[in-house]
């Protein structure tokens, strides 16, 4: 479902020039305008939406006083040297501008609920509502730069292109750093006995994770980290091993055929049974067999 952010203002003294050139990823909306501006002009505005504003360009004066509030006294900005705003959803911002004829500004929306799905816990919402008003920052400027002439673009890039600026350019905002790796708890003693018994008693047939799982009392995620942390190595992985030692057992009877030994182990033919055989062993049933009667 396409993005629509929600934004509300009330200006006077400006006028759009030449239209919205606009561009959508995966969470991220990015609007370029071009904006002509009488000798005082200004606006309130207020979005359902966290988003960036990012002046790219401006002629004539720099100032541009920013309020939280209708009466409140304001901070003068340079665009020159502080065109860079941050606004959670919700907050209200008051401008007036000064003497500034002309603005080409970036605006970026930005769609927590898929931001956060593509993040997981890297995103702290308690950044995503710190405002960060009229700060200025050459990387943020050099990726916005590029973002702005994708908009621009009349023959787009591939959205991966977009997609991996703009992502960029949230994560550095918010000041995501990698996550450490979540350390997980072993099985307990009596869960890996329960576990590996099953497999050794199934190891005829393809077991499915959720029969392990059931097996040890936890859901199948828990279940897979939880096993490998006991063993070093997957359920899957653990009982194709236990299946080649079935078949190596059955190799070791003279009369067992390498057809037979595939069916009895659960393999789906001769030339499965082989392929697995060697990725595990390092060599084929057949080698491995004549080595063993040797």
């Amino acid at each position: 479902m396409t993005f629509q952010p929600r934004m509300q203002n009330k200006i006077s003294g400006f006028k759009v020039l030449g239209g919205l050139n606009r561009r959508e990823w995966n969470g991220i909306i990015a609007d370029v305008w071009d904006v002509e501006c009488e000798a005082r002009a200004g606006g309130h505005y207020v979005s359902d939406d966290p988003r960036m504003f990012i002046v790219l360009d401006a002629e004539g004066g720099s100032r541009c006083n920013v309020k939280l509030s209708p009466g409140g006294p304001g901070t003068v900005q340079n665009y020159r040297e502080q065109g860079l705003s941050y606004i959670p959803a919700g907050m209200e911002i008051w401008a007036d501008v000064v003497d500034i004829k002309y603005i080409r500004h970036l605006d970026l929306h930005f769609n927590l609920e898929v931001l956060g799905r593509r993040l997981m816990e890297d995103l702290d919402e308690r950044r995503c509502d710190t405002p960060r008003l009229m700060f200025h920052d050459d990387r943020f400027l050099q990726l916005a730069q590029l973002i702005a002439a994708e908009c621009l673009n009349p023959e787009p890039l591939h959205d991966l292109y977009g997609d991996g600026l703009t992502v960029a350019l949230f994560i550095d905002l918010m000041k995501l750093g990698r996550s450490a790796p979540r350390k997980r708890s072993p099985l307990a003693a009596w869960q890996l006995r329960r576990v590996v018994d099953y497999i050794e008693a199934n190891s005829g047939r393809n077991i499915r994770l959720e029969e392990l799982a059931t097996l040890a009392g936890l859901s199948q995620s828990h279940f897979s980290h939880a096993f490998k942390a006991s063993t070093g190595m997957a359920p899957h992985q653990w009982q194709m091993n236990a299946r080649i030692e079935r078949a190596k057992q059955l190799l070791l009877r003279n009369e067992a055929l390498l057809t037979s030994v595939a069916v009895e182990t659960g393999f789906s033919d001769q030339a499965h049974f082989t392929r697995v055989f060697r990725k595990v062993v390092g060599t084929t049933p057949a080698h491995w067999k004549r080595s063993q009667s040797v």
